[in-house]
């Protein structure tokens, strides 16, 4: 499986929303276990800058991580990213490969 890293930027009325932060979060981590239930989480962050969340996990492919994203977004997020994480070694190995 594919390593990929979510950003997540709440917006205002949910990151605002104290009392009911932790509902909130359970209910978006039931949403992703019920539509994509290949995706493995290996951390989850809390932020203090320009985004609120970052989420380390691991899924089939890109079309499940859109997923993830639109999943985030729906449940109060005015932006999710995806992002693509390779491990380093392997990162060096591709860069072998086109010397």
């Amino acid at each position: 499986m594919a390593t990929y890293v979510l950003m997540t930027k709440l917006a205002p009325d949910v990151i605002s929303d104290v009392k009911h932060r932790e509902a909130i979060g359970r209910k978006w981590k039931k949403a992703i276990e019920a539509h994509c239930p290949d995706v493995k989480f290996i951390c989850h962050y809390a932020l203090l800058g320009s985004y609120d969340f970052l989420d380390i996990y691991e899924a089939p492919n890109e079309e499940v991580a859109a997923k993830v994203s639109m999943i985030t977004q729906a449940q109060g997020a005015v932006q999710a990213e995806s992002w693509t994480a390779i491990p380093y070694g392997r990162f060096l190995e591709l860069l072998k490969e086109i010397e």
